[in-house]
């Protein structure tokens, strides 16, 4: 009988314990989320500057060059010279300001007035084109002869070679900087977030009221991460709306996929932001370590601007261990080329298993810096 009782007493406490627990983790994620919401400033910043970015990078900030002013310099028309000109006069990308004489092409292009000149020469019936471009914005320059020589296509014996472009045909800057931005706006709000909340309550000294607790350190760290992982979630679902119907990228099956490892990016993120937790004991100083530090090697290391390949060896052997280089990659992939989820086999392994250990790196050491 007494074993009985016993046992008994033992199942109930193990029964209250685990409803503590659960009623603790409750309320960790209630108090998380009650905060989120009275701060609307947070709320308001949080939910548009994601939109901003994505807009201004879709729209304002582009590496397309469209209207490039052209003038020809022709020596001796023939139906191929007529034909190719009229190609140009009616390519959307270009102004085609009509035919000049030789010496006039220079003080043109010092005056700012024209990009590029086009010489064509014939010689025994084929066409022998030269460009003279400015170069003073090399950026522009490259852009301006690679847009004439598509169009012109590269001469042959008999016709010019027709040149196709896979998967953005039209070459929209907008199509590259959607995983670019998304992967930033992640590891941004995440981390910031994530870093901030957890030292604003070191900083009070509610974490030490939390942490002796009956709720387990396990359980208060994850009710604190659950909102902010919900919240991401939602700006994933707002940044996909207007990349799929606003910057028009071809939408396709493979947005399961897309989704699927973008949520394992936004829980690799709140890793990083739980990480610098355990590092820094102000909100200053954790607002410095997410926003610059991981900000600068994003935007540059990542390829979410910059090749990666036209980097040094050095910084291609360190952008390997940046994130956002492999959820990038796997974007383009996902979301441009429209491939399935075996194409991003070894992308989104590799961010599986930064997840994984950037967790329990940060677990343990905030379990151990308690």
């Amino acid at each position: 009988m007494y074993r009985q009782w016993t046992r008994f007493f033992v199942l109930s406490l193990k029964m209250l314990n685990g409803e503590n627990e659960m009623n603790g983790f409750g309320s960790v994620i209630k108090k998380e989320a009650l905060y989120i919401m009275r701060d609307r400033r947070t709320m308001v910043i949080t939910l548009v500057m994601p939109l901003i970015l994505l807009l201004l990078f879709g729209f304002a900030i582009s590496t397309e060059v469209n209207n490039i002013r052209l003038v020809a310099v022709v020596d001796r028309h023939c139906d191929a010279t007529r034909d190719l000109l009229e190609r140009f006069a009616v390519n959307d990308y270009f102004s085609y300001l009509g035919e000049v004489n030789q010496v006039d092409v220079e003080p043109l292009l010092r005056s700012g007035k024209i990009d590029a000149a086009l010489f064509l020469k014939t010689d025994d019936g084929k066409i022998i084109p030269q460009i003279v471009a400015d170069g003073s914005n090399t950026t522009s320059a490259r852009a301006v002869t690679g847009y004439i020589m598509g169009v012109i296509g590269e001469p042959s014996a008999s016709q010019p070679v027709l040149t196709y472009t896979l998967y953005n045909p039209q070459m929209k800057s907008s199509y590259n900087f959607v995983p670019g931005i998304m992967g930033m706006i992640f590891i941004l709000i995440c981390a910031i977030m994530t870093s901030v909340s957890i030292v604003r309550e070191k900083e009070s000294g509610t974490m030490d009221l939390l942490l002796v607790s009956p709720t387990r350190p396990g359980t208060i760290i994850l009710g604190k991460l659950i909102p902010y992982f919900v919240l991401s979630c939602a700006i994933l679902a707002i940044m996909l709306l207007l990349a799929y119907t606003v910057l028009g990228l071809p939408l396709s099956g493979s947005i399961f996929n897309v989704v699927a490892l973008s949520l394992i990016y936004i829980v690799l993120a709140l890793s990083i932001g739980l990480l610098v937790s355990t590092i820094v004991d102000s909100q200053l100083t954790a607002l410095i370590v997410s926003a610059v530090i991981f900000m600068v090697p994003v935007i540059m290391l990542s390829g979410m601007i910059f090749p990666i390949d036209n980097m040094p060896g050095v910084l291609q052997a360190v952008s390997c261990i940046i994130p956002a280089r492999w959820y990038i990659e796997a974007m383009r992939k996902l979301m441009i080329q429209q491939l399935d989820m075996a194409y991003v086999i070894k992308e989104g392994s590799i961010l599986l298993l930064m997840t994984m250990v950037l967790l329990f790196i940060s677990i343990t050491k905030f379990r151990s810096s308690r």
